[in-house]
């Protein structure tokens, strides 16, 4: 299991090969070896008494750690600077825990209007069931003002650094000093930027959670997900009395119950979540997938900055399309991101990016139906172009009212870019607006 994460000691693009691995310490396997097995044995009795005191770090059962989901947590907390990192099933475990451990008992979350589709549909259907509410910040864009939403049993702020399918950005830095400023933390789904794009913790995040399934993979083969701590947040405050609870599975060799903070004082957040609610509620990450992970980070840098490339292309020619009502990039000048584009993401806006479909329903349909070299699913970040049409498939839960929310028009589709030749992509594109102009 991940313990306390170490200051880099080199830069991000030698991180994301090397960090949280070292050969001598797996028989000298230069890869991450897959270590696909249930338990541990113990050496001895006082092994094993150590490691349920945790006195010593190693691994029990891989349904709470496994030596390579181990290295997945240590290199991208590596990446994003955390203190402690938890992998998990998927992005949705990782959303729903995190906001489990933040809200056990009841309270209410202040979350952006500009969140993926199952996000949205989950704050609605689920979390209110076990006492937890949403509150959707009508001052999201206006900082200054969104101290005005926070009530008193808000427990934390959430958003998306880039989000999906809007690619609306906030001002993250600002947003954090209001959550601040009256005591909760920040979270924010880092999914579309990756590390490489955008760091919320040296943004002022205290949570940061990631779908493993799209960009920090990369290749569509695998479903995972992680959620990182900054370990500068204090958790051991009135607004969270779940984390100075003091359980018997913490007891030092004394017999002495302990609390989260006192065990793991660097990162009580994840540890929480580890020995809580993935020990019991089990969404475990398998050690294959965090392997098919960890490989994937080893091109990130070079995958989202062609993805970044590529979709700043295509929103070019689609700005200019006369079949298209309008398009959303923040790296165009007329978006109303941009300003916060040039300040923020210096290496690119992402390979995600939308537009309006300008015709009839029949006609968008048969423009999706022309495409040939873009791949029609759900997915995003893969090596591969992807399209859909979200208001109707990964946001189609959502109602008429909750799409005008989120500005979400039904006309919106959504574009992943992948890594083929950009003039391929919009060859491509073209001959199915061609095709949907004669239907």
């Amino acid at each position: 299991m991940a313990n306390t994460i170490q200051a880099p000691a080199y830069r991000f693009d030698t991180q994301r090969v090397r960090a949280g691995y070292d050969p001598k310490e797996h028989q000298n396997a230069v890869s991450p070896p897959i270590y696909q097995t249930t338990a541990y044995d113990f050496r001895n009795v006082e092994h094993a008494k150590n490691l349920f005191t945790f006195q010593e770090a190693g691994n029990l059962y891989t349904r709470v750690g496994n030596p390579t989901v181990s290295v997945l947590e240590r290199r991208v907390a590596a990446l994003d600077g955390a203190a402690g990192a938890i992998a998990l099933a998927s992005g949705m475990a990782a959303i729903s825990y995190t906001l489990l451990n933040l809200a056990e008992g009841g309270g209410r979350i202040l979350v952006s209007p500009y969140l993926y589709g199952g996000s949205a549909d989950s704050f609605k259907k689920i979390y209110p069931k076990l006492g937890i509410r949403f509150d959707y910040a009508r001052n999201i864009l206006n900082p200054e003002k969104l101290a005005e939403e926070i009530r008193p049993d808000t427990r934390a702020v959430f958003l998306e650094s880039i989000s999906n399918p809007g690619t609306v950005l906030l001002d993250v830095d600002a947003i954090a000093k209001v959550a601040h400023g009256h005591g909760i933390p920040l979270v924010v789904d880092n999914t579309v930027a990756t590390p490489y794009l955008y760091n919320p913790i040296a943004h002022g995040a205290d949570i940061v959670i990631y779908s493993a399934t799209k960009g920090l993979n990369g290749h569509g083969n695998l479903i995972g997900g992680l959620v990182l701590e900054s370990g500068k947040f204090n958790w051991q405050s009135e607004k969270f009395p779940q984390f100075s609870e003091k359980y018997y599975t913490l007891r030092d060799t004394d017999g002495r119950r302990r609390s989260f903070p006192e065990v793991f004082p660097d990162f009580p957040f994840t540890a929480r979540i580890r020995f809580n609610y993935l020990n019991y509620f089990g969404a475990a990450i398998g050690p294959f997938d965090a392997y098919l992970a960890v490989i994937g980070l080893e091109t990130l840098s070079e995958r989202l900055a062609k993805q970044s490339r590529n979709a700043a292309a295509l929103a070019e020619y689609l700005n200019a399309h006369p079949q298209v009502e309008w398009v959303r990039y923040p790296a165009l000048r007329e978006s109303s991101s941009h300003a916060l584009y040039e300040r923020d993401f210096p290496k690119g806006a992402g390979g995600i990016l939308s537009f309006g479909f300008q015709g009839t329903d029949a006609q968008r349909e048969t423009f999706l139906d022309s495409v040939e070299l873009f791949h029609y699913h759900v997915n995003i970040g893969d090596a591969r172009s992807l399209i859909v049409n979200s208001p109707q498939t990964t946001h189609g839960e959502l109602e008429t009212d909750e799409k005008a929310i989120a500005d979400i028009p039904e006309n919106l589709i959504r574009i992943s870019t992948g890594l083929e030749d950009p003039a391929d992509l919009i060859a491509d594109l073209e001959q199915a607006f061609q095709k949907a102009r004669r239907a």
